[in-house]
């Protein structure tokens, strides 16, 4: 039984043939997330890409707890996966197994395999918002609390291509080891709305967006499908993406905005990717 603080849905996965026949409600019921973000609860959707979960707890005057769901078929939600928790919110706390870790904006934290998790915020007023992200594990690795000024940075692009950006890498070969997730964060710098184009494919692992610093009125076009075939979704302020292997993923804001972007599948390569030539995108 789900405990009564969580919501969940499930999204099967879509071959690129049936993606191509399908209209604009259609690629969201598939493929977008909202209402991730809503106070005192924890909101997940269980993929069939990989089996990654996406979802968000907001806790405001008291903890919650990161409790099993059906599709897991476990008694512990963290007992076959690890999980990855970005604050995108107010300073909010993350413990695990007993262990207390203060996340500030835009902090993260990683539970291994085997960890009882609860979310809390500082300030109810002000509240924590924990993007979460969870694949399955094989072995126990160690929790970490991951600083943003600790992330793996690289400056990219310029203001004449309108993609001047900074990505920070949190999870990368040379420092905290996971058993499959990926995970980091871009930030456009203001004037800059274009991200990972050139766009590539990546058949060995699915991933997930998360688009937020975003004014109400503002939004992201998000590209999606084959490169011979591509398809948009627009986005709003603190909305999520699936992206399966075969899609591109890509995306032009009416402003400058910030995403974090996750991944999982059979390898933590970064480079292992297919770089798509803009001349044969349609």
């Amino acid at each position: 039984m789900t405990a009564s603080h969580i919501d969940y849905t499930i999204r099967f996965a879509v071959d690129p043939a049936a993606a191509a026949r399908m209209d604009t409600d259609a690629l969201r019921a598939n493929f977008h997330i909202g209402d991730l973000f809503r106070q005192g609860r924890i909101s997940l959707t269980y993929s069939h890409y990989d089996r990654m979960i996406v979802g968000g707890a907001v806790p405001v005057d008291k903890p919650l707890a990161l409790e099993t769901i059906r599709p897991t078929g476990t008694a512990r939600f963290l007992e076959r996966r690890e999980l990855i928790a970005v604050n995108i919110g107010g300073p909010g706390r993350i413990k695990m197994n007993g262990e207390s870790f203060r996340l500030e904006p835009r902090d993260m934290a990683y539970a291994g395999m085997g960890e009882e998790v609860t979310f809390s915020s500082e300030d109810p007023a002000v509240p924590a918002k924990f993007y979460l992200l969870s694949a399955p594990a094989h072995q126990a690795l160690p929790r970490r609390h991951i600083r943003i000024g600790d992330a793996k940075r690289l400056d990219l692009g310029s203001a004449a291509t309108s993609n001047e950006r900074s990505i920070f890498q949190f999870i990368h070969p040379e420092g905290v080891k996971t058993c499959q997730l990926v995970v980091g964060m871009t930030q456009l710098a203001p004037g800059s709305v274009w991200n990972t184009m050139p766009c590539h494919v990546h058949d060995r692992r699915m991933e997930a967006y998360l688009y937020f610093d975003l004014d109400d009125s503002a939004r992201v076009l998000h590209l999606m499908g084959e490169p011979s075939e591509t398809r948009h979704i627009v986005m709003a302020r603190e909305e999520a993406v699936l992206s399966p292997p075969w899609s591109i993923h890509s995306g032009c804001g009416t402003a400058n905005y910030a995403f974090i972007w996750a991944m999982a599948g059979d390898n933590v390569d970064y480079t292992d990717v297919e770089m798509v030539a803009m001349e044969t995108l349609r």
